[in-house]
């Protein structure tokens, strides 16, 4: 992760810059903004990355004699079959229609999208 802080570093040091120079000879204070929120994501993905180094250290993509075997291990877990996401789509859908054609749709939108996240999130727990 330290190639990655140095490499974020680097666009944040330059947004920086950028914004620097722009909100002088430009007087525009909308781009000059922009730049510097452009610098501060980029400053925080880059501490992040730094902080990630420092607790877990180097990682096997990061080491020279690194096998491919090292990189290995589990992911994530992912269910062989779960209705929750469709529950969850089909509830963001009607959540984000519904702010168009009114708040009755709005909300029951909200319902099933509530719905849908809270199934998803514990469709294990019980087990």
């Amino acid at each position: 992760m330290r190639t990655e802080a140095m490499l974020f570093g680097g666009v944040a040091v330059f947004f920086g810059g950028s914004a620097a120079l722009y909100g002088v000879w430009s007087g525009d204070e909308t781009g000059t903004v922009a730049l510097v929120v452009a610098c501060g994501m980029a400053a925080l993905v880059a501490f992040f990355c730094l902080i990630q180094y420092r607790r877990r250290g180097t990682r096997a993509q990061d080491r020279a004699d690194a096998e491919v075997a090292d990189g290995a291990g589990p992911v994530a877990f992912f269910p062989d079959e779960s209705l929750w996401p469709i529950v969850t789509a089909l509830g963001f859908a009607v959540t984000a229609t519904g702010v168009v054609f009114g708040l009755w749709l709005f909300l029951i939108g909200l319902g099933v999208l509530v719905r849908g996240v809270y199934g998803m999130v514990f469709q294990y727990a019980h087990r």
